[in-house]
């Protein structure tokens, strides 16, 4: 509709009105000259009217009413104008839609115009059926939502009112878009997984269920490629019954085929329900034979941390029991009654308790409301004591010696609690940690245990009992890991061994510094590249294989494979063929010809000393110790341990330790012949000048300089400040380069886990329970739900563009 042009006198200037929706300054200056489109819907209904100099109104065209528009050069708007007719203020637009009813379902030419506006960014979205279908599986696995809600009537129309395309799924498709994105996670976390350089340790949880099946959870704890502590859940397994061995056995070993962790295993932690003697012997036989290498299967952790310190708490308040009850009675005689409450704060404002804490109802499945309970009331006792002249029924008041027994229980509770409280940071702290709080906690109850208050002895001695029993089974494994702090090392180690065992320290220190320094070999033997080959005429010929292996081709074979590990084949016996002496010559390599080098006297028997090692009288060559393994001694040998030969041999060897050991020749035959003068030899590479092969080697790629392993050059340089937030992984990430294997042996260490539960689960006095739900669903379901929720909550991101459909 074009602009009403005003008749105006012939000797003004024409300026044309233009109507707007909005009370901006009009000026003849700013006014465009030529007409435009009225933007507003009420002009359809309203026409302008000047009525004087300066001064137009808007008149409706159905009641003939007029309304103000334009005064002077101020604006009234277009609001009121649409008020009148949308809201049935003009009579005659009232009167039509009252004759005609039609009108009310939007076909009246007098209700206004709506304009809608598409908004930017979404209108061009094409609809994608799959990608919903992706998205809600996604929040089912978020959020723990039953699988059967695709089948709720009110979901379903929900749904569809936001997205009438949208097709709601089956049962059966969301279900196998859920496993879907678990298989589509694992994959992406299994490749994560081999990239890693170190190893992975394990802990197992269990949890029931009503239907007396058992549910263990796998979770995996390592260093990844860029120094930082992972934690992620791998498996959920079902075992018909949790307390038999082979149950766990095979939990463990499904884990391990399903992430390629085969001779990756480095440490494995157990629920507290698994801690029985055949179930312990049982998973420790599995873990050496599937992690040999490291401490030989010992790095079992038989507890969890936190539930080790949960059942101290709860025998703690049970040995309280009675005036423990007395005062949650008490609390709840306050809590439930809005008059009982107003008289307690009422007495607790006169008495002016300086305590800022309120009493609440604690919550008996996790002992640490339990406890915060015990200390609010506490430090409000006062108020309690004057409660029972207040109130006449208050008749359950704890006395006075109940109120200091509490007092002193809350002392022990408040050293259980902010030892497990670490498990509570939303990171998960690395093994050295633990140790401050365990050594903490042994000290505190060994202390307590001799008090001269037989109420806190007779209190404490159970728990020191049972807490000792936790000490024992995996102090070497937290002080290994303290001593990878490069602020504490050695030195806290002896200062808490001498504070808990007095004179008896040095015993239990030499033993932590003997497990770290066997530890560090075995790293060692692992990374020690194979050496040059040594050829040895005769019958007897040596070749380096693997990792340093030696096979023994001839009459001596023994083919040493994988890390340093001995397998005795052939006869096993030794026969020097020819001149029988030993000639060191090239780069360490060993020539059995002349008779320079080892002179065997008698009827060439070798003498075994030790525990059937074998030791070159001449210039103390190779001294071998053990069951008959090759140990190089001095700064980083190796250990390969080996089992004595089978029985059938010709030749009983008598060894002054531990075995013996048969050989298949009677003598070693030595031909006569003329002395020959032997060339000189280079004194750093030969096996004569007392060099163990491992020191040969280094001797080689140091120049013949004597050096000093990585771990004993860390443990003697000086420590670093005690900083409170140290990141200790970042500094062994800073000095890989100095340390290489010693920093791989710190990640694999720091990364033991000692608790086997997440944070929500820390103060829980019960084990956790499957519900009747969950329980109904298939083993592979279940694992894809609890499994994904897991990587999807914790950083592990799903990319729908690759989503596999599966259907079941």
């Amino acid at each position: 509709m074009e602009t009403a042009i005003i008749p105006v006198d012939p000797a003004m200037p024409v300026t044309p009105i233009t109507p707007t929706d909005n009370n901006e300054l009009l000026s003849s200056e700013v006014q465009p000259n030529k007409r435009r489109r009225k933007k507003s819907i009420v002009w359809d209904h309203f026409t302008i009217e000047k009525v004087g100099d300066g001064c137009t109104r808007a008149c409706c065209m159905q009641c003939k009413k007029s309304f103000a528009y334009i005064t002077g050069s101020k604006l009234a708007g277009t609001s009121h104008l649409k008020r009148h007719i949308s809201m049935g203020i003009c009579p005659v637009s009232r009167q039509k839609n009252q004759q005609t009813p039609e009108a009310k379902t939007g076909n009246s030419t007098y209700e206004p115009r709506k304009r809608y506006r598409a908004a930017s960014g979404f209108a061009n979205i094409p609809f994608n059926q799959e990608h919903c279908n992706h998205e809600l599986a996604k929040m089912i696995i978020m959020h723990d939502y039953p699988l059967n809600i695709v089948e709720h009537p009110g979901f379903v129309d929900f749904a569809r009112t936001l997205q009438p395309q949208f097709n709601m799924v089956s049962f059966n498709s969301i279900q196998g878009d859920c496993v879907s994105i678990y298989l589509k996670e694992k994959q992406r976390l299994l490749n994560f997984i081999s990239e890693i350089p170190g190893r992975v340790s394990l802990t197992l949880d269990l949890w029931t269920s009503d239907q007396t099946v058992g549910y263990v959870f796998l979770t995996g704890h390592f260093i990844d490629a860029d120094w930082n502590l992972r934690r992620c859940l791998l498996n959920v397994v079902m075992v018909p019954s949790p307390d038999s061995e082979g149950a766990l056995q095979q939990a463990v070993v499904a884990c391990i085929s399903d992430w390629n962790l085969e001779n990756r295993l480095f440490a494995l932690t157990l629920d507290q329900s698994f801690s029985n003697e055949n179930i312990n012997g049982s998973l420790r036989a599995l873990f050496s034979v599937r992690n040999p290498y490291m401490f030989h299967g010992q790095l079992l952790v038989g507890n969890c941390f936190a539930r080790v310190i949960s059942l101290l708490a709860q025998e703690a308040l049970w040995t309280l029991g009675q005036s423990v009850k007395k005062i949650r009675d008490s609390v709840k005689f306050v809590k439930t009654s809005d008059t009982h409450e107003e008289t307690f704060i009422h007495l607790r404002e006169q008495l002016k308790v300086p305590s800022m804490k309120d009493i609440f109802i604690d919550d008996q499945t996790k002992w640490n409301t339990t406890y915060d309970m015990l200390v609010a009331a506490c430090e409000l006792k006062q108020v309690f004591l004057c409660l029972e002249t207040s109130i006449p029924d208050y008749k359950i008041a704890p006395s006075m010696d109940e109120w200091k027994q509490v007092e002193i229980l809350c002392t022990y509770l408040k050293l259980f609690f902010d030892a497990v409280n670490i498990l509570t940071a939303p990171t998960y702290p690395t093994a050295s940690a633990f140790y401050h709080e365990v050594s903490k906690v042994q000290l505190e109850l060994t202390h307590a245990a001799m008090s001269n208050d037989p109420f806190i002895s007779n209190l404490i001695k159970p728990l020191k009992e049972k807490f000792d029993r936790y000490w024992s089974d995996c102090f070497l494994v937290l002080a290994s890991a303290v001593v990878m702090d490069p602020r504490f090392k050695m030195k806290l180690v002896e200062f808490s061994f001498t504070r808990v065992y007095g004179d008896d320290a040095g015993i239990w220190i030499k033993t932590v510094d003997d497990g770290i320094h066997e530890l560090y070999l075995e790293y060692i033997a692992q990374a020690l590249p194979p050496p040059e080959t040594f050829v040895e005429g005769g019958n007897a010929s040596i070749s380096h294989e693997g990792n340093g292996g030696i096979s023994h081709e001839g009459n001596a074979d023994i083919s040493h494979e994988e890390n340093g590990a001995i397998k005795h084949e052939g006869n096993v016996g030794i026969n020097h063929e020819g001149n029988g002496g030993i000639s060191h010559e090239g780069n360490g390599g060993i020539n059995h010809e002349g008779n320079g080098g080892i002179n065997h006297e008698g009827n060439g028997a070798i003498s075994h000393e030790g525990n059937g090692g074998i030791i070159p009288e001449e210039n103390g060559g190779i001294i071998a110790e053990g069951n008959g393994g090759i140990i190089s001694k001095g700064n980083g040998g190796i250990i390969p341990k080996t089992e004595p030969p089978e029985e059938g041999s010709s030749q009983e060897v008598s060894h002054q330790g531990v075995a013996h050991q048969e050989v298949h020749h009677q003598e070693i035959h030595h031909e006569e012949v003329a002395p020959q003068e032997v060339p000189p030899q280079d004194h750093l590479i030969t096996i004569g000048d007392g060099l163990s092969d491992f020191e040969v080697y280094i001797s080689e790629i140091s120049g013949g300089q004597p050096m000093k392993s990585e771990l004993d050059q860390y443990l003697e340089e000086s420590l670093l400040p005690r900083i409170s937030d140290f990141d200790i992984l970042g500094w062994w990430n800073l000095n890989k380069t100095k340390y290489p294997t010693l920093s791989r042996m710190a990640a694999d260490i720091l990364s033991i886990p000692f608790s086997t539960v997440g944070p929500d689960s820390v103060f829980d006095t019960q084990r956790k329970n499957m519900d009747n739900y969950r329980s109904s669903l298939r083993p592979v379901t279940l694992e894809a739900l609890i499994c994904a929720k897991d990587w999807l909550q914790y950083g592990v991101s799903t990319d729908s563009s690759s989503f596999v459909k599966m259907e079941f």
